[in-house]
């Protein structure tokens, strides 16, 4: 989106911003590496910082909906024990003098035979069953969290859009990079061509040595130029690895060219009916709207009652000998009577959250239609600029062409070659940043219609574009 990608570019940092920041894959190789546009964007896809992120976010919230279904799901516990016990009888009242009244009523007992120290070798097992048959509020809450989960899915898809979208930028500004090298080299050695002239003429005593000494500062100047492009190239390689988890020590050489194609623009209704069927920000918030209103119907159902039931089987006995069975069964209800506090907080809770997410969406539907139209504006601006540069420069190298004939001619000295060649610098910089833009208002429009990451070669290469299905 172009809000987004504005402060990508005004800050790259992955200490404040993810999107700079990948997690390393892969060890430093000798070889250099080709790297194509799609490789970069496949490998930023896979290590890039933010995406990571968004992936671990998506994560926890799938394990708070496990949490919140285990509340409606039933229990089962299944236990088995056997061991030696050793009882004493006398701590339950069972003494000699006891055995001894006792005894009277079974003869041949004698009570001087019978030990209060017994030793009983005992087995028991059972399964139990524990379930909250009927707890709505549970259950909705439930709904809640999946919705939740749901709406971390797109919050990843979107990330990833953002992601290609980064690195589509930076692979391209690399590109236009090395397109500014080539441009500078080759006017240095058109300026170099230029000072042996001079030289040449002033040694001849044809020219004056103001012509050498301005030809010399031209291409003193211009070797400038090329020595900041190497620099501000090196230094995009760097970033671009940063952003797709390459080892920042790892050679690698950029594949492709820098494309141009004038693409195909719609309307604005069109854009706008794509991107609220495309865009993954969009589908999340929709899922975070229905979450809101889950949570919601879910403290109101606190007052409900809720029926739970539980019971066990199991078996009992002497080890080795008969074995019993034992089972309970129970039901229970269970209403809130003196809850109405807490559910009237929480209800309150749910109804200010449901607030802000419907505020975000109306803010978000705004932002939406904001951002189509400023990624339209820049296109159709772009582009402009673009034909008007390359009028320029074909301008500018015909300029440059005549003024070299008549300095090589005797005409006129060097002075209206050095200004046709600044100029012709001036006009290829130009063309190859309005190019550079014109490509990134592309990738920022169909960011904006939520399909950079299935689309971006399309709107790149100058294809149809996807259109809105008919509402």
């Amino acid at each position: 989106m172009s809000t987004p990608s504005a402060q990508l570019l005004l800050n790259p940092s992955s200490a404040q911003n993810p999107y700079y920041g990948s997690v390393t894959m892969g060890t430093v190789s000798p070889e250099t590496l080709q790297l194509t546009l799609d490789d970069a964007i496949q490998r930023g896809i896979q290590a890039n910082l933010a995406i990571t992120q968004a992936r671990i976010q998506q994560q926890q919230a799938d394990a708070q909906r496990l949490e919140s279904l285990n509340a409606v799901l039933p229990y089962l516990k299944a236990e088995a024990s056997s061991g030696a016990h050793q009882i004493n009888l006398a701590v339950f009242g069972f003494n000699a003098r006891t055995f001894t009244n006792l005894a009277t009523n079974f003869p041949g007992v004698n009570p001087a035979t019978i030990k209060t120290i017994v030793e009983v070798n005992s087995t028991t097992a059972d399964a139990a069953l524990d379930w909250t048959a009927l707890d709505l509020a549970a259950y909705t809450r439930y709904r809640s969290a999946k919705e939740s989960e749901n709406a971390a899915f797109y919050n990843t898809q979107s990330s990833r859009g953002l992601v290609v979208l980064n690195v589509g930028n930076q692979y391209l500004k690399t590109l236009a990079d090395q397109s500014q090298i080539d441009s500078a080299e080759s006017l240095l050695r058109a300026d170099e061509t230029l000072l042996k002239q001079a030289q040449a003429e002033h040694d001849a005593g044809t020219a004056a040595r103001l012509d050498e000494l301005r030809a010399r500062v031209q291409y003193q100047t211009q070797q400038q130029k090329v020595i900041a492009a190497q620099n501000t190239f090196e230094k995009d390689k760097i970033l671009l690895k940063r952003q797709i988890g390459v080892p920042v020590e790892q050679a690698i050489q950029l594949t492709d060219t820098a494309p141009y194609a004038d693409l195909e623009q719609m309307s604005i209704e069109d854009a706008r009916h794509l991107a609220y069927q495309s865009r993954q920000d969009y589908q999340g918030m929709q899922r975070q709207v229905h979450s809101a209103e889950l949570s919601r119907s879910a403290a109101s159902y606190e007052r409900l009652p809720t029926v739970t039931a539980s019971g066990n089987y199991g078996v009992t006995g002497v080890t080795g000998g008969l074995y019993h069975g034992t089972f309970v069964a129970m039901g229970e209800l269970k209403l809130p009577l003196f809850k109405e506090a807490q559910i009237r907080g929480d209800a309150h809770v749910a109804e200010a959250q449901k607030a802000d997410v419907l505020n975000r969406m109306g803010d978000l539907k705004q932002q939406i239609d904001q951002q189509l139209r400023d990624s339209m504006l820049d296109l159709t601006s772009s582009q402009a600029l673009v034909h008007v540069s390359q009028s320029n420069v074909e301008m500018a190298t015909r300029a440059l062409s005549d003024a070299n004939d008549r300095f090589v001619a005797g005409v006129d000295d060097n002075l209206p070659v050095v200004q046709a060649q600044a100029t012709l610098s001036q006009a290829q910089s130009q063309l190859i940043a309005d190019t550079l833009s014109y490509n990134q208002a592309k990738l920022g429009l169909a960011r904006n219609l939520g399909i950079v990451d299935t689309q971006y070669r399309t709107y790149l290469h100058g294809g149809k574009p996807q259109t809105a299905p008919a509402p």
